[in-house]
């Protein structure tokens, strides 16, 4: 189903038009192919950044789109209902880009964001390690002041694009407590950073998730990104905007789950009539179609308080945690809409609910997010 959009002008509805075009000949058609054979899409995001929608919601004059952040979630929501991998990797881009253009020097960001912000480089978010993931504030991979940089050593986990990306927006430890974290620029090309292998995902097969070893890799003194220390300000203010990407990703998952629902429920029939004519059934998508609608809500309004210039953090964590239990929700009533037939790989609901289950741990388990909201509420 092509969803009826409310956009702010005629450039957003032509971005989204475009968006579909580029969704239903360069994703929609591989999508299948690359997550049953676990294959990397090579050429795919070059595309997406020649389109220029790997900047969206940065500035023009930086090589962005200049998009408010309520057109640039409807455009990975686009994307999501084709690819859920791919709309994830574009959200994760998006982030890695954040600490530069909001933290960078004007020479940093002369310097980088043109290139990062065209998609001509590709960005991971490197944050979590094995034993640091929803507290940020236990991070023991270490940035040492030597002549000239920095020389890092450590372990980072669950990157998005490890091994493949570019450059990573890296959070590494350069004194003691929470104001001892900072942010930095790392190629992915540095001389003593490897990759290990790809995790082994329920999910989300087509993008490689991987930890990195740092094994005294030097960085210039130039890619510090902010003052050092202040690198969890960095992290923290990414990652409400990088939940609401996340948020938009399980939306689009949750629709195409409907869709796929909906379209089967119309043509399967029982007892002499269409299964979508059956009340039980019937209820079951209508329950389905307004967990989608109600996600898709959450997220624009929290967007939509993020370009008017308004504290929205607690928003922010309240449209991750509506909008992927939505898709949870969705997606496993979709395969129980399927019947027998949804549990086969003949189908693509069975997948969509694999997918749908990470987007309630990364970017912040919503558990995490329930205790954001919960001390928004105590203040």
């Amino acid at each position: 189903m092509t969803v009826d959009r409310l956009l702010p002008d005629q450039d957003a509805r032509d971005l989204i038009e475009l968006t579909r075009e580029i969704a239903d000949k360069e994703l929609a058609r591989r999508v299948d192919e690359h997550e049953r054979a676990e294959t990397y899409p090579e050429g795919l995001f070059a595309t997406l950044g020649a389109a220029g929608l790997l900047g969206l919601p940065y500035p023009e004059e930086s090589g962005g789109g200049g998009q408010p952040y309520e057109v640039y979630l409807q455009v990975i929501e686009e994307l999501a209902m084709r690819w859920a991998a791919v709309a994830v990797a574009t959200s994760v881009h998006t982030l890695a880009c954040f600490p530069v253009a909001t933290y960078g020097t004007p020479a940093q960001r002369e310097r980088w964001l043109p290139d990062l912000l065209a998609g001509r480089l590709i960005g991971g978010y490197s944050l979590s390690e094995p034993q640091a993931g929803s507290d940020a504030g236990a991070l023991s991979c270490r940035a040492e002041r030597v002549e000239g940089g920095y020389r890092i050593t450590g372990n980072k986990a669950w990157i998005t694009h490890g091994g493949i990306a570019d450059f990573y927006a890296l959070f590494v430890r350069t004194g003691e407590g929470s104001r001892g974290v900072s942010c930095f620029l790392a190629p992915g090309s540095a001389e003593g950073l490897t990759f290990g292998r790809p995790e082994e995902k329920m999910g989300l097969h087509a993008v490689p998730t991987t930890n990195a070893h740092w094994d005294g890799a030097v960085l210039d003194a130039d890619r510090l990104i902010g003052e050092e220390g202040q690198g969890l300000q960095i992290a923290f203010s990414a990652l409400d905007s990088g939940r609401l990407g996340i948020a938009a990703c399980a939306t689009g998952l949750a629709q195409a789950a409907l869709d796929e629902a909906v379209a089967y429920a119309k043509e399967r029939q029982t007892f002499g009539k269409k299964i979508i004519d059956h009340q039980g059934l019937g209820f079951l998508l209508a329950d389905m179609a307004a967990g989608v609608d109600s996600a898709r809500a959450t997220y624009l309004d929290a967007a939509r308080r993020r370009d008017a210039g308004l504290p929205y953090s607690r928003q922010a964590s309240v449209a991750k945690l509506v909008a992927t239990d939505a898709a949870m929700k969705v997606t496993t009533d979709a395969v129980q809409v399927l019947g027998g037939y949804g549990y086969t790989r003949e189908f693509r609901v069975e997948r969509y609910m694999r997918e749908a289950k990470i987007m309630q741990i990364f970017e912040g388990t919503n558990q995490i997010q329930r205790l954001v909201i919960s001390r928004h509420l105590a203040k």
